[in-house]
C-alpha cells in the first residue's frame, strides 16, 4: 500500500510515511516543551484544552488517556472546556489554559494585555518561550490530524512518546 492511500488510522493521507522529515521536525519540537522543565500535567492539559478547541478527535483521545495515566482526576478532566467555572486548576493551570486559548484562537487583535499578564505572573522569561512552543505544536499535529482525518479513538497510553536513547 502506498504512503498516498487509505492506511488504516488515516482517512486521507498518512503524512508521517508521505514525510517523515516533517514528522520528525514536528518531533524534535515537541522535545523541546517536553525537557523544558515544564510540569508534564500541564503540557497535557495544554494539549488537550487546544485540542478541544481546535476539534482534534485523535488528540483529545490521546491526551485524555495520558492525563488519566497521569492520575488526573475524571473531573479536572470533564470540566477542562468550562475551567473558568471551577477552582479544580492551579493558579499556574490558569494562567497557561488562558494562554493556551489566546494563541489558539489568534485573531486579529492577537493576545490581549490581560492574559499575557497572568502568565508572566507565573512563568518566568523561558518558561513562557517553552510554553509558547508546546502551544504552537500541539496546534500544529491539531492541524495535520484534522486535514488528513487521523482516527480517534485507537491510542495507546506512551504509544507515540519518543524512546529513551
Amino acid at each position: 500500500m502506498t504512503a498516498h492511500m487509505k492506511t488504516p488510522g488515516f482517512g486521507r493521507l498518512n503524512y508521517a510515511a508521505v514525510s517523515p522529515g516533517a514528522l520528525q521536525a514536528m518531533m524534535k519540537l515537541g522535545e523541546q516543551a517536553r525537557k523544558s522543565g515544564l510540569e508534564d500535567i500541564l503540557l497535557e492539559l495544554l494539549n488537550l484544552r487546544a485540542s478541544q478547541l481546535n476539534g482534534c478527535g485523535f488528540c483529545i483521545d490521546m491526551h485524555t488517556k495520558e492525563l488519566r495515566a497521569a492520575g488526573v482526576s475524571e473531573q479536572k478532566l470533564y470540566l477542562l472546556s468550562v475551567w473558568r467555572e471551577t477552582a479544580l486548576y492551579s493558579p499556574r493551570e490558569r494562567a497557561a489554559l488562558a494562554w493556551t486559548e489566546a494563541l489558539t484562537r489568534l485573531g486579529e487583535g492577537g493576545v490581549p494585555d490581560d492574559v499575557y499578564d497572568e502568565v508572566r505572573a507565573q512563568f518566568n522569561d523561558g518558561e513562557l518561550v517553552d510554553l509558547t512552543v508546546a502551544i504552537n505544536v500541539i496546534n500544529g499535529w491539531n492541524r495535520l490530524n484534522i486535514a488528513f482525518h487521523a482516527e480517534a479513538g485507537h491510542y495507546r497510553v506512551g504509544s507515540l512518546k519518543p524512546k529513551s536513547a
